[in-house]
């Protein structure tokens, strides 16, 4: 019953200030478009229409509610809210097991089943394996969107998440896991992580539980009831994830775990779980990685994912969604779930579209050249706002000699497509393409039309809104160009492999110039010895083609010189 409570509620209800019901279905139906005004251009004999406004209140919520919302949302980035999942870590058998003399039973038994986890001292020492971020200890460390004090969470790191039921923990992990990063010692939330291990994580996870009976787990680590339970739950939700280990690190496989996932289960509309089935699925030789997306772009956007291929429907719900599904969860309980707890969807989803990027100016004060990114502006409006939109700088505005430096690289206004479009320019396809191997399987959920999703494969990718995208590097949905400078040259003349490096230090893991990584023989030796910071176009699903034809002349020559590619950088720096 209360599923159509529910859809009753989605069709019907126009959202009051105070948000105590489900979201309006107009926010995320197919057809929906950005507010603001509208212009339309013919670019290359095709109308192109943009709109000047964004969803960044998507609930057009008065100031001081929209911050109360805000600040819960903040709180379930962080710890996740979703207290049916199944694949939960049961918290003091593994402080026990961290505590345990090296040539205990237990740590002996899980020598043998994966080394990997006798080199973790602590809950922490695997937190850093996975690539989560410490919290901000400084003002300094804060990046431009709120990072909740989460209280006793604040000792292990960012993306860490606990549950509690009469006074026993288990923990899982929540969004910023993948959705945060260290910017040169500033904590990002809403960008990319560039080296999560999430799939490395459950790859791990279905090998240890799968080779431990319970009736070991139980005798070996002798857990209390609570943690027992826990363990069985894992273990029984795990036969029913599909994983994949990532083509390189830095990218994600969870569009593959979902359809893996879905394709062990029932046909039935509640994708039921029975006995795991047996298949050769395609994704489990195709390639579909890709990386975590940005969240400050999502107000500028009425489709998501890298491909828009998510048509309709809430994109926090349906992260929810594909997340539980790739944890083995029962979608029944979910979805009753996403039905009682639509004010916690609701605060995430808020603090989400009120995101905002990092400014370069901001870490690199007073270095962008006003003039050299006026001329980058030009040649970028004359080439590529056809796709990515037109960003009006405050340094246009006639009262422009009277504002600061700061000011002056403010954006006045951003036009961006009224409605999401995807263009198909030749990048890796493979990403895309493997959304039609779980298409058809997602949406004939109940609970998918519950929360109004539906996924239509597309033929293309989306032209991203191009704020931040200083801090975006790699660029391409696959990482598979390291700067802005490889990507504003033909693919016939990119860099084939380059080194990737966490974002530590400025001046030895950023190229300012190219903005990206640095070359191969400039990277810390740390990185430059360890393969798993090798990146190569060359393999497959990590192609560096593409985005080519608009930067060829009528003669096929290369459109822009050196020079030329730089101003456009120093423009782009700016937005």
């Amino acid at each position: 019953m209360k599923k159509y409570i529910f859809i009753i509620l989605c069709l019907n209800y126009t959202f009051n200030a105070h948000g105590n019901s489900a979201d309006p279905a107009s926010l995320w139906d197919k057809n929906a478009q950005l507010p603001g005004q509208k212009q339309c251009y013919i670019i290359h004999e095709k109308e192109v229409c943009f709109s000047d406004g964004n969803r960044k209140n998507i609930y057009s919520l008065p100031k001081e509610e929209l911050k109360n919302l805000i600040h819960e949302g903040a709180k379930y980035v962080l710890n996740y809210p979703v207290n049916v999942t199944r694949l939960r870590l049961p918290k003091e058998t593994m402080e026990n097991f961290f505590q345990s003399d090296t040539n205990s039973a237990l740590r002996r038994f899980i020598f043998k089943i994966a080394k990997k986890l006798t080199n973790f001292k602590s809950f922490n020492d695997i937190f850093s394996w996975l690539g989560l971020h410490h919290y901000p200890k400084t003002a300094q460390e804060r990046g431009p969107n709120l990072i909740a004090d989460m209280g006793e969470l604040n000792q292990y790191h960012m993306g860490v998440s606990e549950f509690s039921n009469h006074h026993q923990k288990s923990m899982s992990f929540s969004c910023a896991a993948c959705h945060s990063s260290n910017l040169f010692g500033v904590k990002v939330l809403g960008l990319t992580n560039r080296f999560p291990k999430a799939n490395e994580a459950f790859i791990l996870g279905k090998k240890v539980l799968k080779n431990t009976p319970t009736f070991i787990f139980k005798t070996v680590a002798n857990p209390s009831p609570h943690d027992l339970d826990v363990f069985k739950e894992a273990k029984e939700a795990i036969s029913f994830v599909g994983v994949k280990k990532p083509l390189v690190l830095g990218l994600d496989t969870s569009l593959a775990q979902v359809g893996l996932s879905l394709a062990l289960r029932e046909k039935d509309e509640y994708a039921t779980m029975k006995y795991p089935k047996r298949n050769r699925h395609p994704l489990h030789y195709i390639p579909a990685d890709s990386k975590p997306a940005v969240w400050w772009n999502l107000k500028y956007k009425t489709k998501w994912l890298s491909d828009a291929s998510i048509i309709s429907g809430n994109p926090v719900h349906t992260n929810f969604l594909w997340n539980e599904i790739g944890r083995g969860v029962d979608l029944y309980e979910l979805e009753d779930w996403l039905i009682d707890n639509h004010q916690k969807v609701q605060a995430l989803t808020a603090y989400v579209f009120h995101t905002e990027a990092p400014r370069y100016n901001d870490f690199f004060p007073q270095k962008i050249d006003i003039t050299k990114a006026k001329r980058g502006e030009k040649l970028f409006l004359n080439n590529c706002k056809g796709c990515h939109g037109i960003y009006e700088k405050n340094w246009s505005r006639p009262d422009a000699t009277e504002l600061s430096y700061e000011q002056k690289l403010e954006n006045h206004k951003v036009w961006y497509h009224s409605q999401t479009k995807t263009i198909n320019v030749g990048t890796d396809s493979h990403r895309r393409k493997g959304m039609k191997y779980f298409a058809d399987d997602l949406n004939r959920l109940k609970i998918s039309q519950t929360i109004g999703t539906v996924v239509t494969p597309q033929r293309g990718y989306t032209p991203p809104p191009l704020i931040g995208i200083w801090a975006r590097w790699p660029y391409f949905h696959n990482n598979s160009v390291p700067s802005l400078y490889e990507v504003l040259t033909p693919d016939f003349k990119r860099v084939k492999t380059y080194i990737a490096v966490d974002a530590h230090d400025k001046e030895k893991d950023f190229d300012q110039i190219k903005n990206g990584y640095p070359s191969p023989n400039k990277i810390r030796k740390k990185y430059r010895t360890d393969k798993d910071y090798f990146f190569n176009s060359a393999k497959k699903g990590l192609s560096n083609k593409g985005h080519t034809s608009m930067l060829l002349d009528e003669h096929g020559e290369e459109k822009f010189s050196h020079q030329e590619k730089l101003e456009i950088i120093e423009f782009l720096k700016t937005l």
